[in-house]
């Protein structure tokens, strides 16, 4: 009786089976369902979205303190100091920050004050100096041409910005999603800054504008990393601002804007928990192989 050898699945050897021959149950045995899949938690993924929440409420306030500026019910140079305020307290977060991750990791970070100084001196003349210009930047546009072109640039800063977390001391470059949010946001500041009717007030909007879409998201994403509490308090904060901010102008806006807030912050992450139960990624033998190199 002659016995056949069984089969095994290399090219290298000359078996006595077909080429395209495969056992019975091997195709079945070998799927795999979800074999990369790590399950989401509810709260993880309400934490994750604080940054959204953050980011969102800053675009309100920014636009509250824009209209208290056009109708003159506020007063630029009350926006300087706060807005002073709010630097040298951000700052202060950053420094203790840095020395918390400097000792715990024990790595060599450089950080420049004096550079940083003079570059903070050099944007705060340069936006004094450019206010006159900004101000008649679009005299001969009509508000609604300007209202609809803030909105998109707003509109793309919040698609394409970013939400992740980084490590104070290893920081990746950024992206150019990052680098065309921050744009846009800016863009959009300098045109709804036109509208105004002085200098001065023109001068407050991007400084704040530049604090609030350029230096506070490198904070916010080394809270993120570094301290989940305060990045929990930070969120409750700046959504109960900008809600006691825009109430007063709009009720409308204000319960939309909470809607919107309750959403992103509790409902979302709870309905994609609940879509997991129906992830269904099969894996076999057709997916291309991956080399395991030491």
């Amino acid at each position: 009786m002659s016995t056949t050898s069984p089969w095994e699945k290399v090219l290298w050897k000359e078996q006595p089976y077909p080429d395209n021959y495969i056992p019975e149950g091997a195709f079945l045995s070998s799927l795999r369902k979800n074999p990369n899949f790590k399950p989401y938690t509810y709260w993880p993924l309400v934490h994750l979205s604080s940054a959204i929440t953050q980011h969102l409420a800053t675009i309100f306030v920014f636009l509250s303190i824009f209209v208290r500026l056009k109708d003159h019910s506020l007063d630029p140079r009350t926006l300087i100091f706060v807005s002073l305020g709010c630097f040298l307290l951000g700052y202060f977060v950053w420094e203790v920050l840095h020395y918390t991750e400097k000792r715990s990791n024990k790595g060599d970070v450089r950080f420049d004050r004096v550079k940083t100084f003079k570059y903070s001196i050099l944007i705060i003349l340069a936006l004094m100096s450019l206010s006159p210009v900004l101000r008649t930047l679009s005299a001969a546009t009509s508000s609604d041409s300007i209202w609809a072109l803030s909105a998109c640039l707003f509109l793309l800063n919040i698609l394409l910005a970013d939400y992740g977390s980084s490590s104070p001391v290893n920081q990746a470059p950024e992206r150019l999603t990052s680098v065309l949010s921050m744009n846009a946001a800016i863009s959009s500041s300098v045109v709804l800054a036109s509208r105004l009717s002085n200098d001065l007030a023109v001068f407050a909007l991007i400084q704040f504008s530049v604090q609030s879409f350029t230096l506070f998201p490198m904070l916010r994403r080394q809270l993120q990393a570094s301290a989940k509490t305060l990045q929990v308090i930070l969120t409750l904060f700046l959504s109960i601002l900008s809600l006691v901010l825009t109430a007063p102008l709009s009720g409308t806006i204000a319960y939309l804007f909470l809607f919107v807030l309750l959403s992103v912050t509790f409902f979302v992450p709870a309905v994609l928990v609940w879509a997991q139960k129906y992830k269904n990624e099969i894996r076999g033998p057709w997916d291309v192989a991956i080399p395991k190199v030491n």
